[in-house]
């Protein structure tokens, strides 16, 4: 199959190496001014061992794909799908695999619905140099709605065979709220106070943050008709690796700009539109705007 990764950063030259190196023709989607340093392979390293796999670059999609990957950031989502339009081609399956909720409404008014499914990933993947990519958690989980399981069956194989955990599941609202219920918490709190997932942990006050924004998350999420599990979330960010970092954290020590909208604003709005109050969740983005404007 073919395929394309619109945002080639951790969590899509990840599953752009993996694919690459299981047989499939794999187009990376880069920046014009990335393309002449880019060396056109991507080299992984991760608990399923060392590799380089040969891909295409380009600035454009240029020829008909099965598969598009979307990894950018959620803020340049908008710029960059730019480079999906400006030539028509035709895409079978569009598979975002963004943080946040808001990007599956905005690919569907662009595209046609049905072909748009939804997805969430769970790993620590970081691009060091351009088609360097490094994967430092033991686990990439893939869960994606079975709106797409007919035709993306054969492609959640080969990434099983190259190390992911992949299943489809019927509840997109689950799906999405199940990942940003976690993610926001542990990356609002990391962030906020520049701590690793065991210091959090082991302050009483920051995790009585951490517990209490989870509790936050999953009341919004519940009101938005998503099944989520508090002590399932807890325990899962207990058992990461003890010097875990967020990407929101990363992203503010080396200076970029973090996904704090997308992260943090879906639970605040979806709060005030069902009058669930989320006071942790708002003292925390205010600590990391604070930061940002120093």
């Amino acid at each position: 199959m073919k395929h394309a990764i619109l945002g080639a950063g951790g969590v899509g030259g990840l599953v752009g190496a993996s694919l690459a190196h299981e047989g499939e023709q794999v187009t990376l989607l880069l920046r014009p001014e990335s393309l002449a340093q880019h060396p056109g392979y991507l080299r992984l390293e991760g608990p399923a061992g060392n590799f380089e796999a040969a891909v295409r670059i380009d600035a454009e999609l240029r020829e008909p794909v099965d598969v598009l990957w979307v990894t950018v950031k959620a803020y340049q989502l908008v710029a960059a799908l730019q480079a999906v339009l400006r030539n028509g081609c035709s895409i079978g399956t569009i598979v975002p695999l963004l943080n946040g909720i808001d990007h599956v409404t905005l690919l569907r008014s662009r595209f046609d619905p049905k072909g748009v499914v939804p997805g969430t990933i769970a790993v620590e993947s970081e691009r060091v140099a351009l088609g360097h990519i490094i994967q430092r958690s033991p686990f990439a989980r893939l869960v994606l709605s079975a709106t797409g399981e007919r035709q993306l069956e054969g492609v959640a194989a080969l990434l099983r065979r190259a190390g992911f955990s992949c299943e489809f599941q019927a509840d997109e609202k689950t799906i999405l709220w199940s990942k940003l219920a976690f993610l926001a918490p542990f990356a609002l709190t990391t962030t906020a106070g520049n701590k690793s997932k065991q210091e959090i942990c082991a302050d009483p006050a920051w995790r009585a943050r951490l517990e209490s924004t989870i509790r936050e998350a999953c009341a919004v999420a519940a009101a938005e008709g998503a099944t989520v599990d508090h002590a399932r979330i807890l325990a899962t960010i207990e058992s990461l690796p003890p010097t875990m970092r967020s990407s929101m954290q990363k992203d503010v020590s080396a200076g970029h700009t973090p996904e704090l909208d997308a992260i943090g604003g879906p639970i605040v709005r979806a709060g005030t539109a069902h009058g669930i109050d989320v006071p942790t969740t708002r003292e925390l983005i205010a600590r990391i705007e604070d930061c940002l404007s120093h």
